[in-house]
């Protein structure tokens, strides 16, 4: 049955009606929606049943296939953990609540088609719609003016954008006469064969640069970052990184190495590494940390994207799941930490190892897990990654790879080192958090080191799917 296929898009988008219907009756009784987690852990155990589905829809611009479901899967975790932790935000009027959760539930509908889009018109439609409900969940922080400043950043830059790929998109019809995935993969994709077709796909590919927050389109990750709300940070650095990763890599399995626009995408992984960390290493206030850390991120990325193989694409899978759980518990941590929702520095972290030793420790597993130390699933992932671009004509690009993540080290510690060895400038009682919610965190962190000391099972999902797309 079609309707199978569907599974994971049908169960979020009635997520997005109940968020709806709740938003339109009003709360009368001035409640959280403490159902929403539980629901969205049970999307997430939807999608995990449905890994194995496979098909073409919509007159094959919709494919339901290995990778798809291993990024469906990818954004349900991501997005039930993003709701479990801003259930309860405190700058956040309870009036907006249903509005809230619904444009997050909305935009990760957005992703979950985007991953199954393997047409290009269709592609630019499911990225719009996971990004327009962006555009109104980044300001709603209390009427903050810095998340006002924010949202009006991330739409003009975003629109900017949109407009760069569309152009690109006409050029790419123009040149190759075919908007599907499939049929391009046997174009030619050479400047000197196809010139109008490469400065096209280029130009295409400046909309999932922008939402993977890569050197040079990164310029509105740390204000947007830093400007809204912890929650919404913490969704907005994650999941629509996912819906940039597998757009990507479906658009660089028809790339081969030594091609103009591969290079391009290795030279601008080099720059978004190097620039992403440097800049990272003058920063204070931790969201504007990890945004400059998520432009270096998505120059690691690259490495499996250039190496032309489906291990390499496998990779880059893995590790963008890795990443989202990397981060989502290093915010975890931020939301906990900020008790009445304000932005927290790094001289907020001090004393955290004897006001709170839970969560310090929560900190120093996910910041030992973006630096990619062992055993945390971070090593794992970078380790993939390094290993499926090492002789592929890329081998500069892995070395500048290694020396960026040398670089890292220094500030990903640096968190830890103010967690436990500095003390809180003013006497402060010690922070309580919750039992069930420090459960949660622990669990987090546990993840991040089961799954670098055990990454098969996860990795093995994601090689299919590489493989599938290119063996």
């Amino acid at each position: 049955m079609k309707a199978v296929l569907f599974l994971s898009e049908f169960y979020q988008l009635g997520l997005v009606l109940a968020l709806l219907a709740a938003s339109v009756a009003g709360q009368e009784e001035d409640r959280d929606p403490v159902w929403l987690p539980f629901v969205a852990w049970l999307g997430a155990a939807v999608a995990f049943g449905n890994l194995g589905a496979r098909g073409m829809m919509f007159w094959d611009a919709y494919k339901v296939d290995a990778l798809s479901q291993f990024f469906k899967l990818a954004i349900s975790v991501g997005f039930a953990i993003a709701v479990t932790n801003a259930i309860r935000q405190p700058l956040l009027e309870r009036a907006k609540r249903a509005d809230y959760f619904m444009l997050m539930s909305f935009s990760a509908l957005g992703l979950m088609l985007l991953s199954s889009c393997v047409e290009l018109i269709t592609i630019y439609v499911a990225l719009e719609l996971a990004s327009y409900a962006l555009y109104a969940l980044i300001p709603l922080r209390a009427q903050d003016k810095r998340a006002a400043e924010a949202a009006i950043k991330y739409i003009l830059f975003g629109a900017m954008v949109t407009a760069l790929s569309l152009y690109g998109l006409s050029y790419i019809i123009n040149g190759q006469h075919t908007t599907y995935i499939a049929e391009l993969a046997n174009k030619p994709w050479s400047v000197a064969a196809s010139p109008m077709a490469v400065i096209g796909l280029t130009l295409f590919l400046a909309g999932f640069f922008y939402k993977l927050a890569m050197f040079p389109f990164h310029f509105w990750c740390p204000d947007v970052y830093q400007g809204t709300s912890n929650e919404t940070a913490a969704y907005v650095a994650t999941l629509p990184k996912l819906g940039a990763v597998v757009i990507l890599v479906r658009l660089a399995s028809i790339l081969k190495p030594g091609l103009e626009i591969t290079t391009i995408l290795a030279v601008l992984g080099a720059a978004s590494m190097t620039f992403g960390n440097l800049a990272a290493l003058a920063q204070t206030d931790l969201k504007r940390l990890l945004g400059y850390s998520s432009v270096a991120h998505a120059g690691y990325v690259m490495l499996g994207l250039v190496s032309g193989t489906g291990i390499g694409m496998a990779a880059a899978a893995f590790y963008s799941l890795i990443y989202i759980l990397m981060n989502l518990t290093c915010f975890w941590v931020i939301c906990r930490i900020a008790k009445n929702g304000e932005n927290v520095s790094l001289a907020d972290l001090g004393g955290l190892y004897k006001k709170a030793p839970g969560l310090a420790f929560i900190l120093a597993v996910s910041a030992f897990a973006l630096v990619g130390l062992p055993p945390t699933a971070g090593f794992t992932g970078k380790l993939f990654l390094l290993s499926s671009a090492w002789d592929h004509g890329y081998n500069w690009l892995v070395i500048v790879a290694v020396l960026n993540t040398a670089i890292s080290i220094y500030y990903y510690l640096n968190m830890v080192r103010h967690a436990y060895t500095t003390e809180a400038a003013t006497e402060e009682p010690a922070t309580a958090v919750p039992a069930y919610s420090m459960a949660f965190g622990a669990g987090l962190s546990a993840v991040l080191l089961l799954l670098g000391i055990l990454p098969g099972p996860v990795y093995d999902l994601a090689v299919r799917a590489g493989l599938q797309i290119l063996p």
